[in-house]
Parts: structure tokens; C-alpha cells; sequence
């Protein structure tokens, strides 16, 4: 085994760890890690280990979230058991958008908006987008509230900040409360994704704020549909690969091992930081730094490559 080709792939498992859940593309930012830190490995294997390295990430979910997510759950009542088998159902139903139209332009995607100023592109347009919107949520609650149109806010204090006003107002503001046209809308978001340094937790972020939820609720239901789409998107990649007639060598196992390990280290804390963050903060300081990155990366490919 290859000790840097392990290291190498311990800093694509940080990566992957922290932006799978953040809203500023995974995959983009896996892309451009591979302009500056290549790994020796085949085309095919890297191909599949850009989608497959998810499934550290996805297991997180699954271990912080697994009371929550498990309808057989002897300490929850039967009334608590329907609503985890009804958010199981809006969560798979909501991933069906994603595999109808992206299964079948999955490797034309691969193959011709890879580069890196499509990436940029989507990191500049959808950070506008996270700006644009929390500015108008904000905006909204605060007229709201001057025309003496309050709302419940029983958390918030007695100052709440125009963020927390906002999310206070959101039409669904528990798991419980999202309906099935709303989950749907989400999942048609999440086709956006398939063009990369969009992300996926960006676009379904982005549509669960449109269609009126708040942060926390599309951040958790965000998290939820990962788990199919994972899944999905990982089995059909490996079936991909052992079909063209590859099989891993002793360092390549290693490789996508620690890889995965690292991402489901890192999305550990990573989730447990964003969910505390949305409960007081929007989501512009990643719609910023999603512009940053993307006028970055223009400026680097176009005048220093």
C-alpha cells in the first residue's frame, strides 16, 4: 500500500466530509481538489471513487439520525412510527425526480460539465441565489412584523434577529408539518444538482426556503434524502466499474476505505455543526463564499493555468 496515495485520500475525505452537507458542492470542490492533489490511480477507479467516498458521508446521517429515521423503534408510539414511515415515503418519492432525469444523462454529465468554469459558474449563480432569497425571507418577517402581524417566535427571546424572524415565519416549520407537495417540490430542486458545483444540499436548500419551510426543517430533510440518492448513486457507479471488468488492487481498496472513513468522521461533526448554525444564522455567509470560490476559480484557470 501507498502511504500517499492513503494521505491523499484522508484530504479527499475531509473535503467530502465538510462539503456534502455545507451548501457549496461536494463534488465541485472534489473536481478542483483534483487539479492540485491527483491521485495515481485509473481513470475508471477515479470516477467511481468521486461518488462512492459519499457513502462515509451518508452512514453519518444514518448513525446521528438512526431513532429518528427507524419506524421500529420500540420507544416510539404508533403515532410516531406513521410519521417516520410517512417522512420515509415523502424522502423516497421525493428522490424519484433526481433518478428519472439524472440516470439517464449521468455519464453525458460527466463528460462535458466537468470543467471548472461550469463548476465556477454554479457556485457564483447559487451563492446569488442563497443572498437573494434569505434577503428577501428577512425582509418579508421584518415588514411582517412592523405592521404589527406577529407570529409565534417562543424561542427566539425577546430580540430576535431578522434571521430568526424569518425562519419563525416559514409556513413548515417541523418534519411533521411537510406536506407532500412540498416534498415533491424539494425533490424537484434536487435535479438541479446534476450539473456540478451546484450541490445538491444547495439546490434542495434553495427550493425548501422557496416553498416555505425553514432552515432547520429543509436542512433535515436534506439530510433524509441523501440516503436513497447515496445509495443509488453509489451502487450504480460500483455496478459501472465491476461491469467494465475492473477490480480493485490492494492500494485502491485501501484508498477508497480511508477515504470513506474520513468522510463519515468528518460529516459527524460537520452535521452537528450545521444544524446548531441554522437554528441562528442563514445561509448567506455560504451563498458569500460560494462567489469567492467561484470568482476564484475563474481567475485562477483563466489567468494563471
Amino acid at each position: 500500500m501507498d502511504p500517499i496515495e492513503l494521505a491523499k485520500a484522508a484530504v479527499y475525505g475531509v473535503v467530502e466530509g465538510v462539503t456534502e452537507w455545507l451548501p457549496i458542492s461536494s463534488t465541485g470542490h472534489m473536481l478542483l481538489l483534483n487539479q492540485f492533489l491527483t491521485m495515481d490511480v485509473s481513470e475508471d477507479f477515479w470516477n467511481m471513487f468521486l461518488v462512492v467516498i459519499q457513502l462515509g458521508a451518508i452512514l453519518a446521517v444514518c448513525a446521528m439520525f438512526f431513532h429518528r429515521l427507524n419506524p421500529f423503534s420500540p420507544s416510539k408510539s404508533a403515532g410516531e412510527k406513521r410519521d417516520t414511515w410517512s417522512l420515509w415515503a415523502k424522502t423516497i418519492v421525493a428522490c424519484v425526480p433526481a433518478a428519472v432525469i439524472g440516470i439517464p444523462i449521468d455519464d453525458w454529465m460527466e463528460a462535458n460539465l466537468g470543467s471548472p468554469f461550469v463548476i465556477a459558474a454554479a457556485l457564483i449563480v447559487y451563492g446569488i441565489a442563497f443572498i437573494v432569497i434569505e434577503t428577501v425571507r428577512e425582509r418579508r418577517a421584518s415588514a411582517l412584523v412592523s405592521t404589527g402581524k406577529h407570529f409565534s417566535t417562543p424561542d427566539l427571546g425577546d430580540a430576535p434577529t431578522r434571521s430568526e424572524l424569518a425562519d419563525a415565519g416559514a409556513r413548515v416549520r417541523t418534519l411533521e408539518g411537510l406536506d407532500w407537495k412540498t416534498a415533491i417540490g424539494i425533490g424537484l430542486f434536487q435535479v438541479l444538482s446534476i450539473v456540478p458545483g451546484t450541490s445538491r444540499s444547495g439546490s434542495t436548500i434553495i427550493g425548501g426556503l422557496l416553498l416555505g419551510c425553514s432552515r432547520t426543517v429543509v436542512a433535515e430533510f436534506t439530510f433524509f434524502l441523501a440516503i436513497p440518492v447515496m445509495f443509488g448513486a453509489s451502487a450504480l457507479r460500483l455496478a459501472k466499474y465491476f461491469l467494465a471488468g475492473n477490480m480493485f488492487s490492494g492500494t485502491e481498496a485501501a484508498v477508497l476505505g480511508v477515504g470513506c472513513l474520513v468522510a463519515f468522521l468528518v460529516s459527524l461533526a460537520v452535521i452537528r455543526f450545521l444544524m446548531a448554525f441554522v437554528r441562528k444564522h442563514d445561509f448567506k455567509p455560504f451563498g458569500w463564499y460560494r462567489i469567492v470560490l467561484g470568482v476564484a476559480v475563474i481567475a485562477w484557470f483563466a489567468l494563471v493555468r
